[in-house]
């Protein structure tokens, strides 16, 4: 199971850039494997105020089809989470509050693998970058 964060579909929906290719070439991958790919609530949220702030609202709907398409499951922000989250906040200092909310979330389930080009994961025990 690999974690899908919101880098890897707006790299997809986004103009000509490095990582897009990337993005493809990794999914491909990924399908080819038959791996299941999952994401969270928060990496939605990420996307609807990223392209709010840049003012893209049109690529929110693109963004959200294409990442609907690729994941199998979407985990829910629960209680558990968002504390197990404001714990990891208080102890890893390199770590924004969206990567520790993802972090959570693959402990809480058990995903060991993440699919990012955020390099804060790398300073998390028990997370492997995907690339």
């Amino acid at each position: 199971m690999i974690f899908i964060d919101s880098n890897v579909p707006m790299y997809l929906v986004g103009s000509d850039h490095p990582n897009k290719l990337t993005s493809r070439r990794v999914l491909e991958r990924f399908a080819l494997d038959r791996e299941m790919l999952v994401t969270d609530a928060e990496v939605f949220q990420e996307i609807l105020h990223r392209y709010t702030f840049i003012n893209r609202r049109e690529a929110i709907t693109p963004t959200f089809e294409i990442l609907f398409a690729i994941v199998d499951e979407v985990f829910p922000i629960t209680r558990e989470i968002i504390i197990k989250s404001k714990d990891l906040l208080t102890s890893v200092a390199a770590l924004s509050a969206r990567d520790a909310v993802h972090a959570s979330v693959m402990k809480h389930f058990d995903i060991t693998r993440i699919f990012t080009f955020d390099r804060d994961f790398e300073n998390l025990a028990g997370i492997k970058i995907e690339s």
